[in-house]
């Protein structure tokens, strides 16, 4: 009897995983077949703490850096009733200083990753730019739920721009930067640091992670089948806020959609695949940033999924292109007089 049972219930996951697996060929057919990968056949998702200490305990996806350029760690001394947090900083040797300098936020639902997985990225723009990259290494939830992350980041920038004479960075052209959750939180931190006074020239916006209100509304199928899904995103914000999100939620800077007033904010720019899952609230934050009167170029890319840039970055034509728009935009706003 208990072997008969054990073979139903062998079959009964096996028929559920191959019904998965057909399912999200089906949903195949919308991504870019270009973007295809055998990663997209497996179900990820992050929705309890067991899997997102499976998810922690993944090789940093690093990438390779640009050659030549000197990566070192360092810690922002704790103030007052911050901690310390610790930094990469990415420098050409041959810098001209003055320069331009780019405060980056790495991606995660920010629940998961490290200042280390956005190395070929920040290599990239402390190469090609010549501006001086930091890579915010910031608290992570569910441990540290909110504002640890954004207090981190915004610690991190008043280093920066405190320190701007010693680091050889125009304190007048800093910009903010991040992926999915680390967008999220570019987008707050330009926020805070408008209200406080801390200039800021542009904030480079890669599927942000913007609103937390999207997990209460019924998901589209048709986008969030693949990287980043609804079930990881609800785990995720509820992580973050220290609760599950809910329609009213007045702390400040919770989540960069709420803001109602966008105006004085610096130009942006968003780019999003039309499959992921922040899609609607991306489209929907770049045209009130336009309607406030901030400039906001906005890409979206047919048949791209999240991170798929991260996976196929000089493998697929058109995510070299997302990438190489990214750089365009920075450059632009980093070298205006």
């Amino acid at each position: 009897m208990r072997r008969a049972i054990g073979r139903m219930a062998a079959l009964g996951v096996l028929g559920a995983t191959v019904k998965g697996i057909t399912a999200r060929r089906r949903a195949l057919a919308a991504v870019a077949p270009a973007l295809r990968h055998p990663l997209l056949y497996l179900p990820l998702n992050i929705n309890n703490t067991f899997t997102l200490a499976l998810i922690r305990r993944l090789p940093t996806p690093n990438g390779p850096s640009s050659p030549g350029i000197r990566v070192t760690e360092q810690t922002v001394p704790a103030e007052h009733a911050s901690p310390a947090v610790n930094i990469q900083v990415y420098e050409h040797p041959q810098r001209t200083t003055p320069s331009g300098a780019l405060l980056w936020i790495h991606g995660g639902g920010t629940v998961s990753g490290t200042a280390q997985q956005s190395h070929a990225w920040c290599s990239r723009v402390a190469d090609e730019l010549g501006a001086l990259v930091i890579s915010v290494d910031y608290r992570l939830a569910p441990e540290n739920p909110y504002p640890a992350a954004l207090d981190d980041c915004f610690h991190a920038l008043r280093w920066l721009h405190d320190n701007a004479p010693d680091l050889g960075v125009d304190p007048t052209r800093i910009a903010i930067g991040g992926e999915s959750a680390g967008g999220g939180l570019a987008a707050a931190l330009t926020q805070r640091a408008h209200d406080t006074n801390v200039a800021t020239c542009f904030q480079l916006l890669v599927y942000p992670m913007l609103d937390d209100r999207t997990v209460l509304q019924t998901p589209d199928h048709t986008r969030g089948v693949f990287a980043w899904t609804p079930t990881s995103n609800r785990f995720a914000w509820t992580a973050y806020l220290g609760h599950p999100p809910r329609e009213h939620d007045n702390r400040p800077y919770i989540a960069a959609a709420r803001r109602t007033d966008l105006t004085g904010l610096p130009p942006a720019w968003i780019g999003v695949g039309d499959l992921d899952l922040f899609h609607a609230e991306n489209i929907d934050y770049a045209h009130r940033l336009r309607e406030a009167g901030t400039p906001c170029e906005l890409h979206t890319e047919p048949g791209m999924y999240h991170l798929a840039d991260a996976l196929l970055d000089r493998k697929a034509a058109t995510m070299t292109t997302f990438r190489n728009t990214m750089l365009d935009a920075l450059r632009t706003a980093l070298n205006k007089p």
